[in-house]
């Protein structure tokens, strides 16, 4: 398995700071770095309203593009129908480009209505639309121009104007509660954002995936399957128990979190990070 981190967003907000984490996790030996999102806070959401800092994630990668050299940035998730596509295309590449190639970004459909009215988007298209937008940007991705006339995009002659290195630039999906975005996920996605932890659901989901993909006559293994675990909690023991659950799933990516443990200094979070590469790691 290929380890990743996320960013800890609500915990770092300096700009020294963030710096620091994401050159201390490139330094640790951390192929990716990945970064949450919610546009609008809102107050009937518990996690994600107006008193948490949540960094917007393109323009972060974009800063942080500029200050590392190998790691690899991914969105966890993107809440693609609330964006124009276009932009979110045109963003992506930018960062592709000026990072040699280095963004999977992540897309979802989110799960607040409020949000999704705030930003002026229709909540309960979100599924069909995200399938539209998947395919303009993939073609927006691997063509200097071209037409598109969909339900919700209207394109004649247009192209992006400056390219992904990646063409495509590979896109996961996160969700997957229920069977329409598993079906969705396993017949569109590059990789599926795992939400919960390793267990009998995250097999189950994972075995739906593969069905939908061999129905949409890809392979079974087109989707790779990206894992998540906390190491604010338990031993590196635990820790070791935890990721060999998401090897024996078949994962392709770990990513580890901080966050949300009450550190509120980077130089606590890095010395996790570190931890788990120097005693978890050489043990999977």
């Amino acid at each position: 398995m290929e380890y990743g981190i996320a960013f800890p967003s609500m915990d770092i907000s300096d700009p020294g700071a963030i710096r620091e984490f994401a050159q201390g996790a490139e330094a640790l030996g951390y192929k990716q770095l990945t970064a949450l999102e919610h546009t609008l806070g809102v107050r009937s959401s518990v996690d994600y309203n107006p008193d948490v800092t949540i960094h917007e994630p393109m323009v972060l990668f974009g800063y942080l593009a500029a200050v590392t050299k190998t790691i690899r940035f991914s969105n966890s998730i993107l809440i693609l129908p609330q964006r124009q596509t276009v932009l979110v295309a045109r963003q992506a590449a930018e960062i592709d480009s000026l990072s040699g190639g280095r963004l999977t970004i992540g897309v979802g459909i989110g799960s607040n209505a409020d949000e999704a009215a705030g930003m002026g988007t229709d909540y309960h298209t979100r599924g069909a639309r995200v399938e539209e937008q998947i395919e303009l940007m993939r073609a927006l991705w691997t063509q200097r121009e071209l037409s598109f006339h969909g339900k919700w995009h209207d394109i004649e002659n247009g192209g992006l104007m400056v390219m992904p290195i990646q063409q495509p630039i590979p896109l996961f999906m996160g969700g997957g509660h229920g069977p329409k975005p598993l079906e969705r996920i396993g017949r569109l996605a590059d990789g599926w954002v795992a939400l919960g932890s390793a267990g009998p659901d995250v097999s189950t989901q994972i075995a739906a995936i593969r069905e939908s993909s061999v129905e949409a006559g890809r392979s079974e293994d087109a989707v790779a399957v990206q894992g998540r675990m906390s190491l604010v909690t338990g031993s590196p023991e635990d820790w070791i128990e935890r990721a060999q659950g998401w090897q024996n799933l078949g994962a392709s990516h770990l990513i580890v979190n901080t966050g949300r443990g009450g550190l509120t200094d980077v130089g606590q979070h890095l010395e996790l990070a570190e931890r788990f590469m120097n005693d978890t790691a050489p043990q999977i």
